[in-house]
Protein backbone atom coordinates (compact mmCIF):
# COMPACT_ATOMS: atom_id res chain seq x y z
CA UNK A 1 0.00 0.00 0.00
CA UNK A 2 1.31 3.46 -0.92
CA UNK A 3 1.72 5.96 1.89
CA UNK A 4 3.17 9.38 2.41
CA UNK A 5 6.37 9.65 4.46
CA UNK A 6 5.94 7.48 7.51
CA UNK A 7 2.14 7.55 7.61
CA UNK A 8 1.08 3.90 7.67
CA UNK A 9 -2.28 2.18 7.60
CA UNK A 10 -3.46 -1.21 8.83
CA UNK A 11 -3.13 -2.51 5.27
CA UNK A 12 0.63 -2.03 5.57
CA UNK A 13 0.75 -4.25 8.65
CA UNK A 14 -1.30 -6.91 6.90
CA UNK A 15 1.06 -6.78 3.93
CA UNK A 16 4.15 -7.04 6.12
CA UNK A 17 2.71 -9.92 8.13
CA UNK A 18 1.73 -11.77 4.95
CA UNK A 19 5.25 -11.37 3.58
CA UNK A 20 6.78 -12.75 6.78
CA UNK A 21 4.17 -15.39 7.61
CA UNK A 22 2.18 -16.24 4.48
CA UNK A 23 -1.35 -17.39 5.14
CA UNK A 24 -0.90 -20.10 2.50
CA UNK A 25 1.53 -22.05 4.72
CA UNK A 26 -0.86 -22.18 7.68
CA UNK A 27 -2.34 -25.58 8.49
CA UNK A 28 -5.68 -26.22 6.79
CA UNK A 29 -7.57 -26.16 10.09
CA UNK A 30 -6.04 -22.88 11.22
CA UNK A 31 -7.59 -19.40 11.16
CA UNK A 32 -5.02 -16.67 10.60
CA UNK A 33 -4.92 -13.09 9.35
CA UNK A 34 -7.16 -10.14 10.13
CA UNK A 35 -9.94 -10.72 12.65
CA UNK A 36 -11.23 -7.18 12.99
CA UNK A 37 -10.13 -3.78 11.67
CA UNK A 38 -10.22 -1.60 8.56
CA UNK A 39 -7.35 -1.47 6.08
CA UNK A 40 -7.56 2.33 5.91
CA UNK A 41 -7.21 2.82 9.68
CA UNK A 42 -4.01 4.61 10.75
CA UNK A 43 -1.19 2.50 12.13
CA UNK A 44 1.17 3.96 14.71
CA UNK A 45 1.46 1.39 17.49
CA UNK A 46 1.24 -2.42 17.47
CA UNK A 47 1.26 -4.70 20.51
CA UNK A 48 2.37 -8.33 20.07
CA UNK A 49 1.19 -11.08 22.42
CA UNK A 50 0.71 -14.84 22.50
CA UNK A 51 -2.97 -14.65 23.43
CA UNK A 52 -5.93 -12.41 22.66
CA UNK A 53 -7.42 -12.20 26.15
CA UNK A 54 -8.78 -9.50 28.42
CA UNK A 55 -5.34 -8.66 29.84
CA UNK A 56 -3.62 -8.16 26.49
CA UNK A 57 -6.58 -6.26 25.04
CA UNK A 58 -6.50 -3.94 28.05
CA UNK A 59 -2.74 -3.47 27.65
CA UNK A 60 -3.17 -2.63 23.96
CA UNK A 61 -5.90 -0.10 24.63
CA UNK A 62 -4.08 1.50 27.58
CA UNK A 63 -1.02 1.99 25.36
CA UNK A 64 -3.11 3.38 22.53
CA UNK A 65 -2.25 0.56 20.14
CA UNK A 66 -3.86 0.59 16.72
CA UNK A 67 -3.46 -3.17 16.38
CA UNK A 68 -2.97 -6.24 18.54
CA UNK A 69 -1.09 -9.05 16.78
CA UNK A 70 -1.40 -12.39 18.56
CA UNK A 71 -0.05 -15.87 17.96
CA UNK A 72 -3.16 -17.73 19.07
CA UNK A 73 -6.35 -17.20 17.06
CA UNK A 74 -9.30 -15.82 19.01
CA UNK A 75 -11.81 -17.44 16.64
CA UNK A 76 -10.10 -20.75 15.88
CA UNK A 77 -13.30 -22.70 16.47
CA UNK A 78 -16.66 -21.64 15.12
CA UNK A 79 -18.76 -19.27 17.18
CA UNK A 80 -22.39 -18.41 16.54
CA UNK A 81 -22.53 -15.11 18.39
CA UNK A 82 -20.33 -12.19 19.32
CA UNK A 83 -22.83 -10.88 21.86
CA UNK A 84 -21.17 -8.93 24.63
CA UNK A 85 -22.38 -11.34 27.28
CA UNK A 86 -19.87 -13.84 25.82
CA UNK A 87 -16.15 -13.59 26.51
CA UNK A 88 -15.10 -13.39 22.87
CA UNK A 89 -17.87 -11.00 21.94
CA UNK A 90 -16.97 -8.68 24.81
CA UNK A 91 -13.28 -8.77 23.84
CA UNK A 92 -14.00 -7.94 20.21
CA UNK A 93 -16.33 -5.12 21.20
CA UNK A 94 -13.66 -3.57 23.43
CA UNK A 95 -11.12 -3.67 20.64
CA UNK A 96 -13.49 -2.29 18.01
CA UNK A 97 -14.68 0.55 20.25
CA UNK A 98 -11.05 1.31 21.10
CA UNK A 99 -10.02 1.44 17.45
CA UNK A 100 -7.64 -1.49 17.86
CA UNK A 101 -7.46 -4.08 15.09
CA UNK A 102 -6.77 -7.77 15.80
CA UNK A 103 -4.54 -9.97 13.64
CA UNK A 104 -3.28 -13.52 14.10
CA UNK A 105 -0.15 -15.35 12.91
CA UNK A 106 -0.35 -18.94 14.18
CA UNK A 107 0.84 -22.04 12.31
CA UNK A 108 2.02 -19.77 9.50
CA UNK A 109 4.42 -18.31 12.10
CA UNK A 110 5.40 -21.78 13.36
CA UNK A 111 6.70 -23.05 10.03
CA UNK A 112 9.25 -20.61 8.52
CA UNK A 113 12.80 -19.70 9.45
CA UNK A 114 12.62 -17.47 12.50
CA UNK A 115 9.36 -19.11 13.52
CA UNK A 116 8.34 -20.32 16.95
CA UNK A 117 10.24 -23.64 16.98
CA UNK A 118 13.18 -22.13 15.10
CA UNK A 119 13.62 -19.52 17.83
CA UNK A 120 13.64 -22.18 20.55
CA UNK A 121 16.17 -24.25 18.59
CA UNK A 122 18.42 -21.21 18.24
CA UNK A 123 18.16 -20.38 21.95
CA UNK A 124 19.22 -23.94 22.78
CA UNK A 125 22.18 -23.84 20.40
CA UNK A 126 21.00 -26.59 18.06
CA UNK A 127 22.86 -27.09 14.79
CA UNK A 128 21.85 -28.76 11.54
CA UNK A 129 18.18 -28.15 12.25
CA UNK A 130 15.40 -29.39 10.00
CA UNK A 131 11.61 -29.51 10.37
CA UNK A 132 10.08 -32.55 12.02
CA UNK A 133 7.24 -32.34 9.49
CA UNK A 134 8.37 -30.51 6.34
CA UNK A 135 5.79 -28.35 4.58
CA UNK A 136 4.48 -29.75 1.30
CA UNK A 137 5.45 -26.58 -0.57
CA UNK A 138 9.00 -26.26 0.81
CA UNK A 139 10.92 -28.93 2.68
CA UNK A 140 13.13 -26.33 4.39
CA UNK A 141 10.18 -25.09 6.45
CA UNK A 142 7.60 -26.94 8.48
CA UNK A 143 6.35 -27.93 11.92
CA UNK A 144 8.83 -28.43 14.76
CA UNK A 145 12.60 -28.76 14.55
CA UNK A 146 15.15 -31.51 15.10
CA UNK A 147 18.87 -30.81 15.49
CA UNK A 148 21.96 -31.49 17.58
CA UNK A 149 23.72 -29.92 20.51
CA UNK A 150 27.39 -29.15 20.00
CA UNK A 151 28.23 -31.71 22.68
CA UNK A 152 26.24 -34.21 24.76
CA UNK A 153 24.98 -33.03 28.13
CA UNK A 154 22.95 -34.61 30.89
CA UNK A 155 19.18 -34.49 30.67
CA UNK A 156 19.12 -32.52 33.93
CA UNK A 157 21.58 -29.92 32.65
CA UNK A 158 19.65 -29.63 29.40
CA UNK A 159 16.34 -29.18 31.21
CA UNK A 160 17.85 -26.57 33.50
CA UNK A 161 19.12 -24.68 30.47
CA UNK A 162 15.64 -24.72 28.95
CA UNK A 163 14.18 -23.39 32.19
CA UNK A 164 16.71 -20.54 32.16
CA UNK A 165 15.70 -19.55 28.61
CA UNK A 166 11.96 -19.51 29.25
CA UNK A 167 9.95 -17.00 31.27
CA UNK A 168 9.03 -18.50 34.63
CA UNK A 169 5.63 -20.13 35.08
CA UNK A 170 3.86 -22.01 37.87
CA UNK A 171 4.34 -25.36 36.14
CA UNK A 172 7.99 -24.74 35.31
CA UNK A 173 9.67 -27.49 33.29
CA UNK A 174 8.60 -31.10 33.79
CA UNK A 175 10.95 -33.91 32.77
CA UNK A 176 10.46 -37.64 32.21
CA UNK A 177 13.67 -39.64 32.04
CA UNK A 178 16.95 -40.44 33.77
CA UNK A 179 18.46 -37.11 34.86
CA UNK A 180 21.97 -38.45 34.13
CA UNK A 181 21.12 -39.63 30.61
CA UNK A 182 23.31 -37.91 28.00
CA UNK A 183 21.33 -36.16 25.29
CA UNK A 184 22.50 -34.59 22.04
CA UNK A 185 19.91 -35.11 19.31
CA UNK A 186 16.96 -32.86 20.18
CA UNK A 187 13.44 -32.74 18.75
CA UNK A 188 11.21 -29.83 19.75
CA UNK A 189 7.88 -28.27 18.98
CA UNK A 190 6.69 -24.96 20.41
CA UNK A 191 3.12 -25.31 21.67
CA UNK A 192 1.14 -28.53 22.05
CA UNK A 193 3.05 -31.46 20.57
CA UNK A 194 1.96 -34.88 21.75
CA UNK A 195 0.49 -35.56 18.29
CA UNK A 196 4.08 -36.04 17.07
CA UNK A 197 5.24 -38.44 19.79
CA UNK A 198 5.20 -41.34 17.29
CA UNK A 199 6.93 -39.44 14.47
CA UNK A 200 10.18 -41.07 13.35
CA UNK A 201 12.22 -37.89 13.91
CA UNK A 202 10.91 -37.67 17.48
CA UNK A 203 11.43 -41.37 18.20
CA UNK A 204 15.01 -41.05 16.91
CA UNK A 205 15.84 -38.12 19.19
CA UNK A 206 17.38 -38.33 22.65
CA UNK A 207 14.83 -35.89 24.03
CA UNK A 208 11.59 -34.29 22.85
CA UNK A 209 10.74 -30.80 24.07
CA UNK A 210 7.15 -29.61 23.74
CA UNK A 211 4.07 -28.53 25.72
CA UNK A 212 0.76 -29.92 26.96
CA UNK A 213 1.83 -33.55 27.08
CA UNK A 214 -1.15 -35.62 28.18
CA UNK A 215 -0.92 -38.56 30.57
CA UNK A 216 -1.61 -41.48 28.25
CA UNK A 217 0.40 -40.38 25.18
CA UNK A 218 3.37 -39.51 27.40
CA UNK A 219 3.13 -42.76 29.33
CA UNK A 220 2.85 -44.83 26.15
CA UNK A 221 5.86 -43.04 24.66
CA UNK A 222 7.97 -43.81 27.71
CA UNK A 223 6.84 -47.45 27.78
CA UNK A 224 7.81 -47.81 24.13
CA UNK A 225 11.17 -46.18 24.84
CA UNK A 226 11.91 -48.79 27.52
CA UNK A 227 11.47 -51.56 24.94
CA UNK A 228 12.77 -50.20 21.63
CA UNK A 229 14.42 -46.92 22.63
CA UNK A 230 13.12 -43.40 22.30
CA UNK A 231 13.32 -39.91 23.71
CA UNK A 232 13.18 -38.53 27.19
CA UNK A 233 10.37 -35.96 27.49
CA UNK A 234 10.57 -32.33 28.50
CA UNK A 235 7.22 -30.61 28.98
CA UNK A 236 7.28 -26.80 29.15
CA UNK A 237 4.49 -24.27 29.59
CA UNK A 238 2.67 -23.63 26.30
CA UNK A 239 2.61 -19.83 26.68
CA UNK A 240 6.26 -19.72 27.71
CA UNK A 241 7.49 -21.71 24.71
CA UNK A 242 5.67 -19.49 22.21
CA UNK A 243 6.45 -16.19 23.93
CA UNK A 244 10.10 -16.39 22.80
CA UNK A 245 9.00 -15.73 19.21
CA UNK A 246 7.47 -12.32 19.92
CA UNK A 247 10.61 -10.18 20.22
CA UNK A 248 12.02 -11.36 16.91
CA UNK A 249 8.64 -10.92 15.23
CA UNK A 250 8.48 -7.34 16.49
CA UNK A 251 11.97 -6.68 15.11
CA UNK A 252 11.06 -8.09 11.69
CA UNK A 253 7.93 -5.97 11.48
CA UNK A 254 9.77 -2.88 12.66
CA UNK A 255 12.33 -3.29 9.88
CA UNK A 256 9.52 -3.36 7.32
CA UNK A 257 7.52 -0.53 8.87
CA UNK A 258 10.01 2.03 10.26
CA UNK A 259 8.27 4.67 12.29
CA UNK A 260 5.61 2.32 13.66
CA UNK A 261 6.13 1.43 17.33
CA UNK A 262 6.11 -2.29 18.09
CA UNK A 263 5.96 -3.57 21.65
CA UNK A 264 5.86 -7.08 23.13
CA UNK A 265 3.22 -7.55 25.79
CA UNK A 266 4.50 -7.68 29.35
CA UNK A 267 1.51 -9.73 30.55
CA UNK A 268 1.93 -13.38 31.41
CA UNK A 269 -1.07 -15.15 29.94
CA UNK A 270 -0.12 -18.60 31.16
CA UNK A 271 -3.46 -19.65 32.71
CA UNK A 272 -2.12 -21.14 35.97
CA UNK A 273 -1.92 -19.02 39.15
CA UNK A 274 -0.24 -21.31 41.69
CA UNK A 275 0.48 -24.95 42.50
CA UNK A 276 0.54 -26.95 45.73
CA UNK A 277 1.68 -30.39 46.80
CA UNK A 278 4.38 -30.99 44.20
CA UNK A 279 6.34 -34.18 44.81
CA UNK A 280 9.92 -33.36 45.92
CA UNK A 281 12.76 -35.09 44.10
Amino acid sequence: MEHSGEAYALADLREAAEALWPGAIAESWDRVGLVTGADSAPLRRVLLAVDAVGETAAEALEWGADALLTHHPLLLRGVHTVAEDTAKGALLARLIRGGCALLTAHTNADQPAGGVSDVIAERLGLTGTAPIVPHASDSSIGIGRVGRLAAPESLRAFAERIAAELPATVSGVRVAGDPDRLVQRIALLGGAGDSLLDHASVRGADVYVTSDLRHHPAQESLEASAVVGGPALVDVAHWASESLWLAGAADLLSARLPGVQFRVSGRRTDPWSFSVGALPE
